[in-house]
């Protein structure tokens, strides 16, 4: 392993000051995410009389908003910067958070959803790109599992704060909380110190043929086919425990177990990836998940759930920050963005489109016959992942051939070259 003479002691350290900034920054746009994404269906009920169909549609908007600018994101941050498009996507963000309280049509606010998503996932994409440079070589699935934590706190936190906010204030009080949540993201995003692509020009132009990253899409198809699994038990969860009388708490115990564990396991799965390679953890989590949707298929109560909470958080919640850290691995340092927003474009499709797809098979086999038919499609994806990257990941450890992956670094230092196995 090769590194550069001279590497700053403060390189070897993960939880930096602009690490953790980040970190809050994503936190805090991802609790608006999750505080909105909770009431909005009811919303849209109770204050427009929307049908089942448009009810959907003004949470799905935010989700389609998103994949659209996943599209564009990763060359906006090589034309203008990676600073400027976070500050330009949380400005965005700020001011579409507060529309929700004028929006006075259904259609209106479907339209504010849409936006809502564009922004948002312009700032999730550029934080989770940039974050890249801030990690320590040697640390990189460690170092992006703490990051996608940020996250996982507001999973938990955002429902439940949202479903008390409406239930002692009403939306309106929901909807000045985002804003909040909006304004202290921008403060604490403009004080960030994000590390540019090398050698990135604001004189280039937009190329179609850039927009997506060809060499992480086999591997970004993986957490496409877990998305599309995984929107099972955010779609339909509480319905599926209503349907067997268990009531409301079940389905919050489920997302409360679900982000301790995942929470506990960003000690272990990402130490284990960087210093084993990606199959040694990628394969028990696909195993871990498919269980857990066999588990929600053949026993549906409280045991059950918990069971099947702790196997999805073992499975979905550490397989996506482990198959991020396998992506950004198979490109050079300068393509990392578009990587980025390819594998979370990918992600976005499988959550967003999922709900859609699944409504038909759930009209055919019920709630339990649809976990379990996903529960098959995770073991299918086993084979997919070996074959798009497994066997060469294991061939190359096998022959011990150095795969070379630049880290990137903050401003101030230059980029450190290193040479890692062919798996993260």
């Amino acid at each position: 392993m090769s590194s550069a003479a001279g590497t700053a002691p403060q390189h070897h350290r993960l939880w930096t000051r602009d690490f953790i900034l980040a970190a809050l920054t994503n936190f805090l746009i991802g609790m608006v995410f999750y505080l909105l994404v909770t009431a909005m269906a009811l919303y849209a009920v109770d204050r427009f009389t929307a049908s089942d169909t448009e009810s959907g549609l003004a949470v799905s908007a935010f989700v389609i908003g998103s994949v659209v600018t996943r599209l564009f994101t990763g060359q906006a941050m090589d034309l203008v910067g990676r600073r400027r498009t976070l500050i330009i996507a949380l400005v965005a963000f700020l001011a579409v958070s507060a529309a929700y309280m004028v929006a006075g049509t259904l259609w209106l606010l479907i339209a504010v959803r849409f936006v809502h998503g564009l922004a948002f996932g312009a700032a999730n994409t550029t934080l989770a790109a940039s974050v890249i440079g801030l990690i320590p070589r040697g640390r990189l699935s460690e170092g992006t599992g703490w990051f996608g934590t940020s996250t996982t706190v507001a999973t938990a936190v955002g429902p439940l704060l949202a479903l008390q906010l409406t239930a002692a204030f009403g939306y309106d009080s929901l909807f000045i909380t985002c804003t909040a949540f909006a304004v202290a993201a921008l403060v604490v995003g403009s004080i960030v110190h994000l590390p540019e692509a090398p050698g990135h020009r604001s004189s280039r132009r937009f190329a179609i043929r850039e927009m997506l990253s060809t060499a992480v899409i086999p591997i970004s198809t993986v957490i496409l086919i877990a998305g599309l699994a995984y929107s099972a038990v955010l779609a339909f969860l509480n319905g599926y425990a209503q349907d067997e009388g268990l009531g409301a708490a079940v389905p919050s115990a489920f997302f409360l177990v679900y982000a301790g564990v995942l929470l506990a396991s960003r000690f272990f799965a990402g130490p284990l990836q960087d210093r084993y390679g990606a199959n040694v953890v990628v394969y028990p989590l696909i195993v871990c998940f498919a269980a857990g949707l066999g588990v929600l298929s053949l026993w549906p109560a409280p045991g059950g759930f918990v069971i099947a909470a702790i196997l999805c958080a073992l499975g979905f919640g550490a397989l996506m920050t482990s198959l991020q850290s396998v992506a950004i691995s198979i490109v050079s340092r300068e393509k990392v963005g578009t990587a980025t927003s390819t594998f979370f474009l990918m992600l976005d499709a499988g959550v967003g489109v999922g709900p859609i797809l699944l409504g038909v098979l759930l009209s055919a086999t019920g709630y339990s016959g649809m976990y379990l038919v996903l529960s098959g499609v995770m073991v299918v994806s086993l084979g997919y992942y070996w074959l798009v990257h497994g066997r060469a990941s294991r061939s190359a450890r096998a022959s011990r051939r150095p795969h070379r992956y630049e880290v990137g670094r903050p401003n101030t230092e230059p980029a450190v070259t290193v040479d890692v196995r062919q798996s993260p």
